[in-house]
């Protein structure tokens, strides 16, 4: 089955076409990754806030941790969305997004997000952030994930 085989597209065609097969359409995903990315170049921490699906666990430093609501989110800020998370998101383009029935992923994990069913029957869907984590991203010498801790 295509769908449980993750594949990461090389071309924006090759991730639309990928992004249809797995969720049914790719302009929610495409037009999410444009707001997240605005938002975080930005400084935008409200509106990142109001892009995560709550409740999160995320982890940091290594330590999970479970964010309850947008003030969990936004007192945390810095250590969710630290410069190499920021970093990452910035480098990643629609067309190299790497997407598997779970979701889609920005860069080597830092950063999940998939639609989220608005009632019983799905027929409508909300793309939000479905999994943080600032361990993943390369230290700032691009060595090992965690290392800039």
């Amino acid at each position: 089955m295509a769908a449980a085989t993750p594949v990461a597209a090389q071309s924006d065609e090759a991730t639309a076409a990928r992004l249809d097969a797995l969720f049914g359409a790719h302009e929610p995903y495409e037009a999410f990754l444009a707001r997240l990315k605005d938002a975080v170049a930005a400084g935008d921490r409200r509106s990142v806030a109001a892009m995560i699906a709550y409740p999160l666990e995320a982890g940091v430093a290594g330590e999970p941790i479970e964010l309850a609501a947008e003030r969990d989110f936004l007192q945390r800020y810095d250590e969710l969305i630290t410069p190499a998370v920021a970093a990452a998101l910035e480098r990643q383009t629609f067309a190299t997004l790497f997407a598997n029935a779970d979701g889609v992923m920005v860069g080597d994990g830092e950063i999940w997000f998939s639609g989220i069913c608005a009632d019983a029957t799905c027929s409508a869907v909300s793309v939000r952030i479905i999994a943080l984590n600032p361990d993943a991203a390369p230290g700032p010498d691009g060595g090992d994930p965690g290392m800039n801790r």
